[in-house]
C-alpha cells in the first residue's frame, strides 16, 4: 500500500461511523495519551507544551481516561524531574506519559536508561527538535532523538498529523506487550502545529488495541508492600555484561509486536500501517527512504514524475526506526532497485553516516541485494524540504557517480556536498486552493485562520491543511499563515509559493515584506489599509503597482484597523480580515460564513466574557461594508515612489554580509561560508534592524509621569529609558530635551 495513503483513506470498517476533526497533530496525541494514562508527568519546552497543556486543562476539567479515572498531571521544575517521576510511576505500576523535545528530552537519557534496563512500558511523545549547537533553534528536526539511539527505547516515527495519533495509540499498546520503552516522535512544528482534517480514535477503538491482560501483566509487576523486591542494584564485572545481554529476546521480538498491534489497529479503524512502508513504481529503480514529513513531499513528487515523465521511482517510509526492522525492509524492497538515497534530518558530526542510512546499509549487507546506496542531509532546524529539492536527490540518483555524501536545501561552497534544485519546480493540483495570511505576532492573524481552516474543514466537504510560520522574535514579529483546502487528503508539507489569495494585515508591511510575492496570476489580494481605495493605489510603492497589473491580480482594501477599534478591538484585526477572507474566497455561502465565524467566535473567546464575543460580533457585521476594491489603471503611476533598500553605509563587513541579508530575508540564500564556525557572532548587530513595523510609537509625556517607571519597565525594545541626571548637567541641553524635576 502507498505509505500516503494509508495514512489518508477513510475507515475501510464497515462498522465504524468515521469521526472527522480539523485539529493539529499535537493535540490529537494528547488526546489519545490522556485517554490511556494514570499520570502525566509535565515540564513545557517547544514546539512539544501544547500537548502538555492540553492535558493539563482536561485533567482540571475532570475529563475522564479509559478506565474512568481522572489522570493526575503534575508540572515538575525541569524535565529531569519529570524523568525522575515517570520513572517512579511506572515502578509503581502505573500508567504514566510525558511529553518533550530538544534539550527537555536530552535531560531525561540518564533516566531513559533505567527506564529501559528496567523493561518498563513507558510512551513518550516527542515533538522532534533541533538541539543547540552553534546556536540554538527551537524548530524542527531529528537530533534530539537521535541522540536517545542508545538508552534502549524504541524509536517509532510518524509522518503526518494523521499518523501521529494513530501511531500514539500504536506505542501505548505496544510498549505493554514488548515491556520495552517507546519515543513516538513526528516533525516539531511541520507536523506537530500543522491544523488538518483527520479520523479520530473514540474510546472503542482504543480498548480493540489496548490488551488488558498485557495491562493486567504490567500491574502484577508494580513495586507494592504486597510484592517487594530490590529494584536499581549495583553489579560488578562478573555479571553485568550477562545483565545486558539477557534482554536481547525482548528486542528481537519488537517488531513484530509493533507490526501486529498495528494490525489490531487497522481492524479496529481500517487504517493499516507497516514498520516500512513503499509507495511507487512497482519495477522502481530508484527509491529514496526517508522518515517524518518528508516522506509526504517524497511520495508527491514521485507520483508527479512517473505520471509525466514515466520514471520509474519508489519512496520507503520507515515507522520504526529503532530497532530497525531489516528483514522488513529487505522484503519492502523491489527487486529492481538499482540505487537507493537515504535521507536523514540529524547530523552526527564526525560519523561515517547518519543513522538512517547507517541502518539501511547494515541492512543490506550480506543480503543478496546490492544496490548503490547514498545518504544525505536535509532540513535541519525546520530547514524548508520542497518538491524541488525531492526532486534533486531523485535526479542525483540517475548519475553515473552520485555525490555521497549530500546535503539538499542549503548552498554548501565549503566543502561542496549541497545538490543544486529548482526553487520554482511547483505541482500542486489546479483544484487546492491555497491562501497565504500575512500578519503581525500577537495581532490575532494565526488564531483566525486556524478557526478558518475547522470552518472550512468540518462545514464544507473539503479537506483542509494549515501551517503557520512564527518567527522566533514570537510577539511582534511577522507570522506567516499557509493554508490549502482541496477535495482530497492534502499531503503537502510545505510551504505555498503560488497562493490564489494573499492578505496583508498591517500596512506599514508595504514595501517591507514580499508580500506579493505569493502570488500567482489572477490572484487575490485583501490589504488592511488606513486610505480609501484610490488613495491607496497611489501611496503603494512602485513595485508593488507593477506587480499589481502584471499579475492582474484584484485587489481589495479595507481599514480592519479602524473597524476593530470601533467595535472596542483595540489592533485586533483578526476577526474583520477573517470575514473578508470568506466573502472573497467563496467557500461557503456569505451567510452560512459568517453564521460559522460567530460560532467559532463563541468557542474562541466565550470563556473571557460576553463582551468580548459581542465586540467580535460587531466587527463581523462592520467588516463587509468597509471592504472596497481597487480599480487597477493599465499602467504604474508615474509619481509612485520606488522602495529604497536599507543602506548600511559604515557598518561592519559582518553587518553588510551577514545581518544586512538575514533582515532582508535571504537568510536562505546565505551558503555555508557566511556563517560564523562556531556561532560566535560580533555584538552591538541588533541596532541595525529597525523594521519601522509598529502601529503605534511610545512617546514619553512629562505632564502626566507620575515617575513610576514601568514604561521602561515593560518596553521590550527600550524606546523609553529612564534617567536620572543632576541639574547642572542640563544647563546646555536643547529646548525641546523634556525633562521633569526627580521626585524621589
Amino acid at each position: 500500500m502507498p505509505a500516503s495513503s494509508a495514512a489518508s483513506a477513510p475507515s475501510a470498517n464497515p462498522t465504524v461511523a468515521a469521526t472527522f476533526a480539523t485539529l493539529d497533530a499535537n493535540e490529537a496525541v494528547a488526546s489519545v495519551a490522556y485517554r490511556l494514562s494514570e499520570l502525566i508527568a509535565i515540564y513545557p519546552i517547544t514546539p512539544s507544551s501544547a500537548m502538555a497543556e492540553s492535558c493539563d486543562e482536561w485533567s482540571a476539567g475532570g475529563r475522564r481516561n479509559l478506565w474512568g479515572e481522572v489522570p493526575r498531571v503534575t508540572q515538575l521544575q525541569s524535565e529531569g524531574g519529570v524523568a525522575g517521576a515517570v520513572h517512579g510511576g511506572l515502578i509503581g505500576g502505573a500508567l504514566t506519559t510525558s511529553f518533550t523535545a530538544s534539550q527537555g528530552l536530552l535531560l531525561m537519557i540518564p533516566n531513559l536508561y533505567k527506564i529501559a534496563g528496567e523493561l518498563l512500558p513507558f510512551a513518550l511523545h516527542v515533538s522532534a527538535r533541533a538541539i543547540a549547537a552553534q546556536g540554538l533553534s527551537i524548530f524542527g528536526d531529528h537530533q534530539d532523538v537521535m541522540a536517545c539511539r542508545a538508552t534502549g527505547c524504541v524509536l517509532l516515527c510518524s509522518n503526518n498529523g494523521q499518523e501521529a495519533q494513530d501511531l500514539a495509540l500504536v506505542a501505548h499498546a505496544a510498549t505493554l506487550r514488548a515491556r520495552l520503552p517507546f519515543i513516538h516522535f513526528f516533525d516539531g512544528f511541520r507536523t506537530s502545529h500543522e491544523v488538518s482534517k483527520l479520523e479520530l480514535l473514540d474510546d472503542d477503538q482504543l480498548r480493540a488495541v489496548i490488551d488488558e491482560a498485557d495491562l493486567a501483566a504490567f500491574r502484577a509487576r508494580g513495586l507494592s508492600p504486597d510484592r517487594p523486591s530490590l529494584r536499581g542494584t549495583a553489579q560488578n564485572p562478573d555479571v553485568y555484561f550477562q545483565g545486558r545481554e539477557s534482554v536481547n529476546r525482548f528486542y528481537d521480538a519488537l517488531p513484530d509486536i509493533v507490526q501486529a498491534t498495528m494490525d489490531r489497529l487497522a481492524t479496529a479503524c481500517g487504517r493499516q500501517y507497516h514498520l516500512v512502508e513503499y509507495s511507487g513504481h512497482p519495477e522502481a529503480e530508484r527509491v529514496v527512504v526517508a522518515m517524518g514529513s518528508a516522506v509526504d513531499t517524497l511520495g508527491e513528487t514521485s507520483r508527479w514524475l512517473q505520471e509525466k515523465h514515466g520514471e520509474k521511482l519508489g519512496v520507503i517510509a520507515v515507522r520504526l526506526a529503532h530497532p530497525f526492522p531489516a528483514a522488513a525492509f529487505r522484503a519492502t524492497l523491489p527487486r529492481t532497485v538499482r540505487s537507493i538515497a537515504v535521507l536523514d534530518r540529524t547530523k552526527e558530526p564526525g560519523s561515517l553516516g547518519e543513522p538512517l542510512f547507517l541502518n539501511v546499509v547494515a541492512a543490506l549487507a550480506g543480503s543478496d541485494r546490492s544496490p548503490r546506496v547514498i545518504g544525505g542531509r536535509y532540513g535541519l532546524g525546520s530547514k524548508e524540504f520542497t518538491p524541488g529539492m525531492a526532486r534533486a536527490v531523485f535526479d542525483t540518483l540517475a548519475q553515473s557517480q552520485p555525490r555521497h555524501p549530500f546535503t539538499v536545501g542549503i548552498l554548501d561552497d565549503v566543502t561542496g556536498l549541497s545538490l543544486p534544485y529548482d526553487a520554482d519546480f511547483d505541482l500542486e493540483p489546479a483544484d487546492v486552493r491555497r491562501c497565504v495570511f500575512v500578519g503581525l505576532g500577537a495581532d490575532g492573524t494565526v488564531g483566525a485562520n486556524k478557526n478558518s481552516i475547522k470552518i472550512i474543514g468540518e462545514q464544507t466537504d473539503n479537506f483542509a491543511q494549515g501551517y503557520f510560520v512564527y518567527d522566533s522574535k514570537k510577539s511582534g514579529s511577522v507570522t506567516t499563515s499557509h493554508l490549502r483546502f482541496g477535495p482530497r487528503p492534502i499531503r503537502s508539507p510545505y510551504l505555498i509559493r503560488a497562493a490564489d489569495f494573499v492578505a496583508c494585515s498591517q500596512f506599514n508591511f508595504v514595501g517591507r515584506q514580499r508580500v506579493l510575492e505569493y502570488a500567482r496570476p489572477g490572484g487575490t489580494v485583501l490589504l488592511n489599509s488606513p486610505y480609501a481605495a484610490e488613495e491607496t493605489w497611489h501611496r503603494l510603492p512602485r513595485e508593488w503597482q507593477r506587480t499589481l497589473i502584471e499579475r492582474r491580480l484584484r485587489l481589495w482594501v479595507i481599514d480592519a484597523t479602524q473597524v476593530a477599534q470601533a467595535s472596542g478591538m483595540g489592533r485586533r484585526t483578526n476577526t474583520v480580515l477573517q470575514t473578508c477572507f470568506f466573502a472573497l474566497s467563496g467557500v461557503l455561502p456569505q451567510a452560512e460564513a459568517i453564521k460559522q465565524i460567530k460560532k467559532a467566535i463563541d468557542k474562541t473567546y466565550g470563556r473571557k466574557g460576553e463582551q468580548i464575543v459581542k465586540m467580535n460580533y460587531a466587527a463581523v457585521d462592520a467588516a463587509l461594508a468597509g471592504m472596497h476594491e481597487v480599480t487597477l489603471p493599465a499602467a504604474v503611476d508615474p509619481a509612485a515612489l520606488a522602495t529604497v533598500p536599507p543602506r548600511y553605509d559604515g557598518a561592519p563587513q559582518f553587518v553588510q554580509e551577514v545581518t544586512a541579508r538575514l533582515l532582508a530575508n535571504e537568510g536562505d540564500l546565505m551558503p555555508v561560508s557566511a556563517m560564523p564556525l562556531d556561532g560566535c557572532w560580533p555584538t552591538g548587530t541588533a541596532r541595525y534592524e529597525k523594521r519601522n513595523i509598529a502601529l503605534e510609537v511610545p512617546v514619553w509625556d512629562p505632564a502626566i509621569c507620575i515617575q513610576c517607571n514601568k514604561c521602561a519597565m515593560v518596553c521590550p525594545h527600550a524606546a523609553i529609558r529612564a534617567k536620572f541626571v543632576a541639574p547642572e548637567a542640563l544647563a546646555e541641553a536643547p529646548a525641546e530635551f523634556p525633562h521633569v524635576p526627580f521626585r524621589s
